[in-house]
């Protein structure tokens, strides 16, 4: 098998899906509605087809790490477009094609009756293609591009329902707090690039130690330090990390698919595969995977938390992709890169099917979102049933299915780390265990067993999402009040990408684990000389390695330890709460009302936010428009004109129109500039 991968063959890959996205934006009219899912889904499926091919090259022992194209030269500085596909980055390809794929086939009956269908299209075609410059990228220029064109499309796809005021607010939120998180990004890209010397991946990570042996100016700062926690904060905006997670369940107001495509699968992930990338550099600086294990662990405990206490049923699912997402950056932080990459895979396919899953229970309930208005669904809904069952279960990390080897992988790579950090993240991603599987059940059993409570609704004034004000047709009255209506199961547009998304989310995790946690899957590829690289097994990979008897004795043996028995009992608390006492939740709730009251209000971060940072903004803004604006720059122009003017209103009156009186001030002037020149050429 060739050992370079073929150069026309990865230019096909993200070239497919914008030709798709080009078509169905500028020609939409032209095409129709269903010409333009054709040749976005053509677009996609190319993809991911090409992709599969490159993934298999790759197991051969193919990778491809080169320039396609020169843009610019400064002196020894390039600016390139090029390539460098290895395992992890073809690993990659194939999630972000085969999630991209089922959401576009999802949509063809999600957004049937929707306006701006074509423009749909469109946009998620294009952030397939943005997406796969960013993991395909071999150097810092094109990766900034990727960032910054999902941060974009992301944008436009949060507020794809652009009437609703909620919507702009989500879209310009997202788009702020990644800006945040982008600035650092940008500021860690320009230190590599300042004391580097270059853009491209491989130059950097050659010259690490040599970084890694400086100090930032002025300060006893360790360089290498402060380049990777600037990398690391754009990680955070992107990848919803505590603080910068702000933006993420507010980005819920978009359309269903647009959840499970960026925010389950792709965007939110591109984060933690950036990190995984720069690991020849992270792993030169201990203080910033420590600052990495901490923030992980935060936003794995204290976002689920938030999941308790949320109704709207995409809300849920939103701050289970936060805990989630916590996950991932805890094993990046105690330097298990392989096992937050199998996490980011096996997450993929069982969050994007919880999401899809959320949007056919919406469209069976005639888009409410309120889960207090549901239950009793399954007998409605079976497909939709079955599938969402399957997704909480790989969620909590039910042995045998995905989720469990990933998650139960990363929790025994946080076990045996000694990094300083690692014994409070082990706590915080234990009992993450039991919170993600009360959150999680309680929303199963609230939306397909019990009471049918859709037939007398007890929320018909509460918020429901962009989609239900969307939706404003037979099922809602002026009032918002809905009209009884009998569940139904989605078309098979709908349910077929659920049943594919399915299969992996149960057969994923047993299948990888073997070569990519303890196989030679990591070491196919491109592999950096005098550098370490993604599959370099560390003392803690190593331990658990030894301890590995196959994915059938690990299901087996999980049952001996404490965070199956925690999920367990996570459902069944869920289980007694809200089948058999459906009573207590609201003696809880009053029992605890400061608590539920500061998760209810997500801890208060937006209002902070507002208060410090917004506010904080505006004053100085006015600041500067009323004594810097007005007072100085007005202040000296307006100044200079009144002076002119009053010196032209003196000056006037020597304008007599007498020559004598010219003739005399000429004379004047004469002798005052040759006393001038006698007393200063006398000095």
């Amino acid at each position: 098998m060739a050992t370079t991968l073929n150069e026309n063959l990865l230019l096909a890959i993200p070239l497919a899906p914008l030709a798709g996205s080009m078509i169905a934006g500028l020609f939409g009219k032209a095409v129709g509605r269903a010409g333009a899912h054709t040749v976005t889904i053509l677009g996609v499926a190319i993809a991911f087809v090409l992709s599969c091919i490159t993934f298999f090259d790759v197991l051969g022992g193919a990778s491809f790490h080169a320039t396609i194209y020169e843009w610019m030269s400064v002196g020894s500085l390039k600016f390139e477009v090029g390539f460098l596909v290895d395992s992890l980055t073809a690993l990659m390809m194939c999630v972000v094609t085969f999630v991209s794929l089922m959401v576009h086939i999802y949509t063809i009956g999600y957004m049937a009756e929707e306006e701006g269908y074509q423009r749909f299209f469109s946009y998620i075609a294009l952030f397939t293609f943005s997406m796969l410059m960013l993991v395909m990228s071999n150097n810092f220029l094109q990766l900034f591009f990727g960032w910054e064109a999902v941060g974009l499309v992301s944008y436009l796809l949060i507020g794809f329902y652009f009437k609703r005021e909620s919507a702009i607010y989500a879209n310009m939120k997202a788009f702020l707090v990644n800006r945040v998180g982008d600035f650092g990004f940008l500021l860690g890209i320009g230190l590599l690039l300042a004391y580097g010397g270059s853009l491209n991946y491989a130059e950097v990570f050659t010259k690490g130690h040599d970084i890694a042996a400086m100090t930032f100016p002025g300060t006893s700062w360790n360089m290498m330090t402060v380049a990777c926690i600037c990398l690391f904060i754009g990680a955070m905006g992107k990848s919803a990390q505590f603080p910068l997670h702000v933006w993420l369940p507010d980005s819920m107001e978009g359309p269903t698919p647009i959840s499970a495509l960026i925010h389950a699968a792709t965007m939110v992930t591109a984060g933690i595969f950036m990190v995984a990338r720069m690991s020849p550099l992270f792993e030169l600086s201990e203080a910033a995977l420590s600052f990495i294990v901490v923030i992980g662990a935060i936003t794995a405990l204290f976002m689920g938390f938030l999941g308790i206490v949320q109704n709207d049923i995409k809300r849920v699912v939103a701050y289970s992709t936060l805990s989630q997402l916590g996950y991932m950056t805890v094993a990046l932080g105690v330097s298990a890169y392989p096992v937050a990459i199998f996490h980011l895979m096996t997450h993929a396919f069982f969050k994007a099917l919880l999401f899809l899953g959320a949007g056919s229970v919406i469209m069976g309930m005639h888009h409410d979102q309120d889960m207090r208005n549901m239950g009793g669904l399954r007998k409605y809904m079976p497909i939709t049933w079955i599938t969402s069952l399957i997704g909480s279960l790989a969620l909590i990390g039910t042995p045998f299915f995905a989720g469990f080897y990933s998650k139960d992988s990363i929790i025994d790579a946080v076990k045996v780390s000694h990094l300083a950090g690692s014994g409070f993240a082990y706590f915080a991603v234990v009992a993450s265990v039991f919170v993600t599987a009360l959150y999680s059940f309680r929303m199963y059993f609230l939306v397909f067993h019990g009471e049918e409570r859709f037939r007398h609704p007890k929320h018909p004034e509460s918020p429901m999402g962009a989609e239900a004000a969307s939706h404003e047709h037979d099922h809602h009255d002026n009032h918002g009040h809905h009209h009884v209506h009998v569940p139904h199961e989605s078309p098979w547009v709908v349910w077929v990408p659920l049943v594919l998304l399915a299969i992996p989310s149960v057969i994923a995790g047993a299948w990888a684990i073997e070569p990519l946690l303890y196989g030679s899957y990591f070491q196919h590829g491109v592999a950096f000389d005098k550098v370490i690289f993604i599959g370099q097994n560390h003392a803690g990979l190593a331990e658990m390695a030894e301890e590995f008897q196959g994915w059938v004795a690990m299901g087996a043996h999980a049952f001996s330890g404490v965070p199956v028995w925690l999920a367990l009992a996570g459902i069944v608390v869920a289980w007694f709460f809200y089948m058999k006492r459906p009573d207590l939740p609201a003696v809880v709730q009053r029992t605890f009302a400061p608590v539920h009251k500061l998760l209810a209000n997500a801890y208060y971060l937006d209002k902070i936010n507002e208060v410090v940072f917004a506010r904080g903004a505006l004053a100085i803004g006015r600041g500067l428009w009323k004594e810097g604006d007005v007072v100085v720059i007005d202040g000296v122009v307006n100044g200079s004109a009144k002076f002119i003017g009053w010196f032209a209103s003196v000056i006037r009156f020597l304008q007599s129109g007498y020559i004598y009186h010219y003739a005399f001030a000429m004379i004047v002037g004469m002798l005052g500039l040759l006393t001038l020149f006698v007393t200063l050429g006398g000095k």
